[in-house]
């Protein structure tokens, strides 16, 4: 039992039990027991952080199965191995030496010291975040609802938000909040700084603690805080202008809109492929250049260490990096005036091939059982299921069994990754001593 093993089967044992939790007849509003393609689907896209959902949770579950989403959402988006090490804290066990290891390969860590105070910074700054976007919902839903509905929504929602998950309880998600501008940048910004990773935030932290107390000493920020937001915030303007310029002649998305609109729902359209998922407006009028866009950018996904999936912004820097290098005639890779290991550089490479390797297969197999359903739906569904999106053209209901099966199954490899999980299937690689000799390879 490797620690690969041990995640991918931990993140399949809390499917497992979400989805019998959620067949039961008190998670229903109707108070029947549950359709068990059902419960699965929604329980990988709970756990997976995806929000891809066949039924309409509002209505379709009681609170009780509703709370059960937030509560898988809130497992998936901190992690397996964060939530057990959690447990661990809270009963008092110390730390193995394989506990660190399982800390340091879910969370991408460079060492294995400071496990538990980072376990604790995470809790923390997730409360943080969840807490005070419940705070700034509740003025926006409680004149609509009532305190009690209106504080439910607010505390579903932010949880939703903060961890990527993107299951809403109003049938049209938030198209109803399009202009709702706390709305739209609390939500927004809980998705921002839930998907850029926890040691950008701690980073942000002590450089703004550091200016509030006036130190001398100069942050230096980590390479992984400069790319993520850097790439981060390009992105962002980027699909931002895009969008704006697309979707603004659409009379079924952003045409009929006044421009203080157009650029509310052109900034959370841009935000929300980020592994989030609600949507302003409905995604399936959108243009098919629009779709294309979303497509691109659901695939990057948001940065590691987050509760974001995706192929993730440092692996498209790195890639982009190398091609820069070999267009410039370099033979090494930098960024920011730090050169790039060689086995980044081959993990990027084999994230990127795994990744498209995914969704091509993932594409054909619905095609093969859904031949009615048009190319770019599918594709759509699938790179959404992948990046643990949730956003959908409004096929997720409506495709056969089998697609429902190949897209959790989709949402599980993009949540554990494509290579945690070959390495639980493989093991662990064996180290050799033989080295072949090179030779030249006619390449591009």
């Amino acid at each position: 039992m490797t620690v690969a093993r041990t995640i991918c089967l931990g993140f399949f044992a809390v499917i497992t039990v979400g989805a019998i939790l959620l067949m039961l007849p008190f998670s229903t509003s109707s108070g029947h027991w549950n359709d068990p393609i059902v419960a699965l689907f929604t329980s990988t896209s709970a756990v997976c952080v995806t929000g891809l959902s066949v039924v309409d949770p509002g209505t379709y579950f009681s609170f009780w199965g509703q709370f059960f989403i937030a509560l898988l959402a809130q497992i998936g988006g901190l992690g397996y191995m964060t939530t057990t090490t959690f447990l661990i804290l809270l009963i008092g066990r110390k730390f193995d030496m394989r506990d660190k290891i399982a800390i340091q390969q879910a969370l991408d860590r460079p060492g294995m010291s400071g496990s538990t105070q980072v376990i604790r910074s995470i809790i923390a700054t997730t409360l943080i975040f969840e807490i005070t976007g419940v705070f700034l919902l509740l003025p926006a839903f409680v004149p609509d609802h009532g305190w009690s509905q209106g504080l439910w929504l607010a505390i579903f929602h932010s949880i939703n938000a903060w961890n990527n998950a993107g299951f809403s309880l109003f049938k049209d998600n938030l198209i109803g909040y399009q202009s709702s501008a706390l709305v739209v940048f609390t939500v927004t910004t809980l998705i921002i700084f839930g998907g850029i990773g926890y040691q950008v935030i701690l980073e942000m932290y002590l450089w703004l603690r550091d200016r509030v107390l006036k130190k001398t000493a100069r942050q230096v920020f980590s390479l992984d805080f400069k790319v993520a937001t850097s790439t981060t915030l390009i992105l962002l303007f980027i699909g931002t202008i895009a969008f704006l310029s697309i979707e603004s002649r659409n009379p079924q998305t952003f045409g009929g809109m006044n421009l203080r609109d157009q650029f509310l729902s052109a900034w959370f359209q841009s935000v929300t492929p980020r592994t989030a998922g609600f949507n302003t407006i409905d995604i399936g009028k959108m243009t098919t250049a629009g779709l294309f866009i979303t497509i691109a950018l659901m695939f990057i996904g948001a940065s590691p260490g987050g509760t974001g999936g995706g192929m993730k912004t440092t692996t498209l820097r790195v890639l982009t990096s190398c091609t820069q290098s070999i267009l410039q005639g370099k033979e090494e890779v930098l960024l920011y005036e730090r050169k790039i290991a060689i086995n980044l550089i081959l993990k990027a490479v084999g994230v990127l091939v795994g990744s498209v390797a995914t969704v091509i297969g993932s594409t054909i197999l619905i095609a093969l059982t859904d031949p009615e359903l048009d190319f770019i739906q599918i594709l759509f569904e699938v790179v959404s299921a992948f990046a643990t999106v949730g956003l959908s053209t409004g096929i997720t209901g409506t495709v056969s069994t089998a697609a429902k099966l190949i897209l959790i199954l989709t949402m599980y490899i993009g949540r554990v990754g494509i290579l945690l999980l070959m390495s639980a299937i493989l093991g662990d690689p064996r180290p050799t001593r033989i080295h072949y000799p090179e030779e030249n390879l006619l390449v591009g």
